[in-house]
């Protein structure tokens, strides 16, 4: 059973979360607060964390940073914030997803379910290794490496770096990236997330992120992977 760790303090949201995602099949693990969190978080092993970004003891943001070190868990953030910076924040701190409050009960299933669905497909690959640059996939493990130093990648910066690594020295336009790693309608997506994973990405990859030569811009179209 999929195992969700959900961090919200206000105790209505939980009970009607918690109802609506045991109905859906999901083990739920609930935390009202960051101490209790890092707890529950240590004992198990979770799909998905949901995690609402203003708790008791902290903001979830801090939370993210923490399980980011040595975890590339989804994380989907709750959020009363629909303000860009927020939203951006949120993904640069390494999250997969966000969901503003109110929000409909459906609308956060499918993201889980995207999210989810995501992840679960790092594996899927034909080709057991991947090289480029010093940049290594092990597409079998859902694992990848620079310099023989293992990388710790969200499941989205893990499907990106993939599909540039499949396609070395192609220019893929923006909406090619786009329609790859989510749904074919680019659902939850807009130009400005993107943005912030080819970021991330080059941080994670390049020797000079602020001089990418890895993960190149090409004017008026999207990015290329230098081989």
């Amino acid at each position: 059973m999929t195992k969700i760790l959900l961090v919200e303090d206000d105790a209505a949201l939980t009970v009607a979360l918690e109802y609506t995602l045991k109905n859906e099949g999901f083990e739920v693990f609930k935390a009202p607060n960051i101490k209790m969190a890092k707890e529950i978080f240590l004992e198990d092993n979770f799909s998905l964390i949901l995690l609402d970004v203003m708790l008791p003891d902290g903001n979830g943001y801090d939370f993210c940073k923490e399980v980011r070190k040595d975890s590339s868990i989804p994380i989907i953030f709750l959020t009363s914030f629909d303000e860009e910076v927020n939203i951006v924040m949120g993904l640069d701190m390494g999250g997969d997803d966000y969901i503003t409050k109110p929000f409909r009960i459906k609308e956060l299933l499918s993201r889980i379910k995207a999210v989810l669905r995501r992840n679960s497909s790092n594996n899927v690959n034909n080709t057991a290794v991947i090289e480029s640059r010093g940049i290594g996939i092990d597409t079998l493990r859902g694992k990848a490496f620079k310099d023989g130093d293992e990388m710790i990648l969200t499941a989205l910066e893990y499907r990106l770096l993939l599909l540039f690594m499949q396609n070395r020295d192609a220019a893929l336009s923006r909406n090619q990236i786009l329609d790859k790693l989510w749904d074919s309608a680019g659902e939850f997506v807009d130009d400005n997330t993107l943005s912030v994973y080819i970021r991330r990405l080059r941080e994670k990859v390049e020797d000079n992120p602020a001089a990418p030569d890895i993960i190149t811009t090409v004017r008026g179209l999207g990015y290329r992977w230098n081989s």
